[in-house]
């Protein structure tokens, strides 16, 4: 007999991978009460100025100095990486779907580290889902984190490519927790990096290095705009041709 592991026990395998995956649950008529708050568009945007405030007093600057749209970025590659890395983990981990409303997610904004996370208990897919259904996960909770980011004036081709980042940090962080996933992980992943809403988001070099399509501006945070790249940038790709060469 085929083992089918209960919504909670999915929920339990996926904490267990680390403080990007863990989540707590909660009902319907028992919401988390303080500091727990819905993630809402309103706190959301509440968020981007927290994020300026934080990245202008690690670089010494004043607030200004800190574009709000990298703010918006910054802000929106951190939560798609939360959101992200516990719905990749339950289909890799049992083939389990994630589903739920954005405003139905609880959280604790607090800056710096992974954000505590809190879903409905009836997120977790009664059974196991085929691959492409994973998407509804990006048109679900991340479409909608998307359209609160937008007032923002972050482009489309910015956000795409901090998904499609988020979800290859989290296939690395998954590889490296439990290897014997890593090929089933990679998989899920090529097939979601295929699709819209991500087709064009990402691409591997010669080499084998995972590299996005845009920047998600977090360098322009820095002093003169002059801080270090993340490793999968596109900024990177002078170099990658000079190695390819």
């Amino acid at each position: 007999m085929t083992y089918a592991p209960t919504p909670g026990a999915v929920i339990s395998e996926v904490t267990a991978l680390g403080p990007f995956f863990a989540l707590q649950t909660h009902t319907p008529d028992a919401r988390p009460v303080e500091p727990w708050v819905p993630m809402s568009r309103k706190l959301i945007e509440d968020r981007v100025s927290a994020v300026r405030g934080w990245l202008a007093a690690a670089g010494g600057q004043p607030l200004d100095a800190v574009e709000v749209r990298v703010a918006a970025s910054v802000t929106h590659l951190g939560l798609a990486a939360r959101l992200l890395s516990p719905a990749l983990a339950a289909f890799v981990l049992h083939g389990r779907l994630l589903a739920f409303g954005l405003s139905d997610a609880y959280w604790q904004p607090v800056l710096g580290g992974p954000i505590p996370l809190s879903v409905p208990g009836t997120a977790v897919s009664a059974g196991a889902i085929a691959p492409e259904e994973l998407t509804a996960f990006l048109d679900g909770p991340l479409g909608e984190l998307a359209a609160a980011i937008r007032p923002f004036s972050l482009s489309p081709h910015i956000l795409q490519g901090n998904i499609a980042s988020a979800l290859n940090g989290a296939a690395t962080m998954i590889a490296t927790a439990r290897p014997e996933l890593a090929e089933r992980t990679r998989t899920a992943v090529t097939l979601l990096l295929a699709g819209p809403p991500l087709r064009g988001s990402a691409t591997t070099t010669a080499n084998g290095t995972f590299r996005r399509r845009s920047c998600c501006l977090i360098y322009r945070a820095a002093p003169g705009h002059k801080g270090s790249l993340c490793g999968d940038c596109v900024l990177h790709r002078d170099a990658d041709s000079a190695r390819s060469r």
